[in-house]
């Protein structure tokens, strides 16, 4: 099936979706913002891809034909010739449309148009488009080279077909696929994380328990491989703040009302692995 694939977005999440695509035989092109964006989003995938060829999974052939297949630039009409492509921009609804709002004028007609969105429905997105049936959720997880799943969500309009073209594109590209027939805010997995992660930062914020005592307790207590506090450093605070946010706002559900400590560390500029603090030091 490989095709065109274009990428919006090369931070972490859309330069990993490159490298697999990339890796799988795709031609990408990896679009963000500016130059400096774009160079740090290649940066990311010739390393990545090296600490795969030190550990012998693949050569470094394989890093530079992947390498060779990505194309970056700051042009959004670059994805005029996408077969598929995947939006993975800030996780904020106006930002999202404006960008679908663009792709719907430059995409061919037969393109599908998948976001990345972890929270925001998949409806609110296609909204802005003219052809909604072509518009779905392909949530991957991060880091996208090492995790297996992609939820796939339709939103309310998204035709069979096009849900049948993603999952063809995330299973080509190594990935297992679950369905989510309807897009509620959240969908199935960052609602169960988020529900979690609430409750874990309330226990901490009060006191009760330490971040690391937390996530041992997930870890052996529920076989969870990562507890979820390690999991909101690695994800990013601000991500998880801003995925509790709006499920809360969509639903009015307590439960998923973010803990002022989420707010504070976001402000502080403590938002986890990528900037070297977190619930913990890195």
């Amino acid at each position: 099936m490989a095709g065109r694939l274009a990428v919006i977005g090369a931070g972490l999440m859309g330069a990993g979706i490159a490298q697999v695509a990339a890796r799988a035989g795709w031609e990408v092109t990896l679009r963000d913002l500016d130059d400096a964006a774009v160079r740090r989003g290649l940066s990311g995938i010739r390393t990545s891809l090296e600490k795969f060829a030190a550990k012998g999974t693949i050569t470094g052939e394989d890093v530079e034909a992947a390498l060779d297949r990505i194309t970056p630039t700051t042009d959004l009409e670059a994805a005029a010739d996408a077969d598929i492509v995947v939006e993975a921009v800030f996780e904020r609804l106006e930002i999202k449309q404006d960008v679908f709002r663009e792709l719907d004028r430059i995409c061919k007609t037969d393109a599908v148009l998948a976001t990345n969105t972890s929270a925001i429905p998949v409806t609110q997105i296609a909204a802005a488009t003219s052809r909604p049936e072509s518009v779905v959720g392909t949530h991957f997880f991060s880091p996208v080279p090492m995790m297996k799943l992609c939820e796939l969500v339709r939103g309310y309009k998204t035709s069979d077909d096009t849900l049948a073209r993603a999952r063809a594109f995330a299973e080509e590209i190594g990935k297992t696929c679950i369905v989510v027939n309807r897009d509620i805010a959240g969908f199935v997995t960052t609602r169960l994380i988020s529900a979690l992660v609430v409750e874990a930062v309330k226990l901490v914020e009060s006191g009760v328990v330490s971040p690391e005592d937390l996530d041992t307790a997930c870890q052996l207590g529920f076989g969870h491989a990562m507890g979820p506090l390690a999991t909101t450093d690695l994800t990013g605070v601000d991500v998880l703040l801003h995925a509790t946010k709006n499920i809360y706002n969509d639903t009015a559900d307590e439960k998923f009302f973010p803990p002022e400590l989420l707010a504070r560390m976001v402000t502080a500029g403590d938002l986890g692995r990528k900037t070297g603090q977190g619930f913990y030091s890195y």
